[in-house]
């Protein structure tokens, strides 16, 4: 599902003008975005949590040479889907 999917959808199951769900749409991911940003998690009670793992360095290989390179530390966005979801994605 694509973005698009999504606002279309979210316009079927409201009623709501396309233009305020896309609105909607882009606020929340923003919101969630920005509280990442800081170093807060975001937990949504039974959809799931969006956290912020610490990646640390490590060495890699370069694929096409087979030589080592070091990769720098890095902050990732993660996401643990909460008993609901995981219960209706496997039914």
């Amino acid at each position: 599902m694509t973005k698009a999917d999504l606002i279309n959808a979210l316009v079927e199951d409201t009623s709501l003008p396309k233009k305020d769900c896309e609105t909607f749409l882009n606020s929340f991911t923003a919101q969630i975005t920005n509280s990442l940003k800081v170093g807060n998690d975001v937990s949504l009670i039974g959809f799931g949590s969006f956290t912020v793992k610490d990646r640390p360095a490590r060495t890699g290989r370069n694929p096409r040479t087979g030589d080592a390179i070091q990769i720098a530390a890095c902050k990732v966005a993660g996401f643990k889907a909460g008993k609901p979801l995981k219960e209706a994605v496997n039914a």
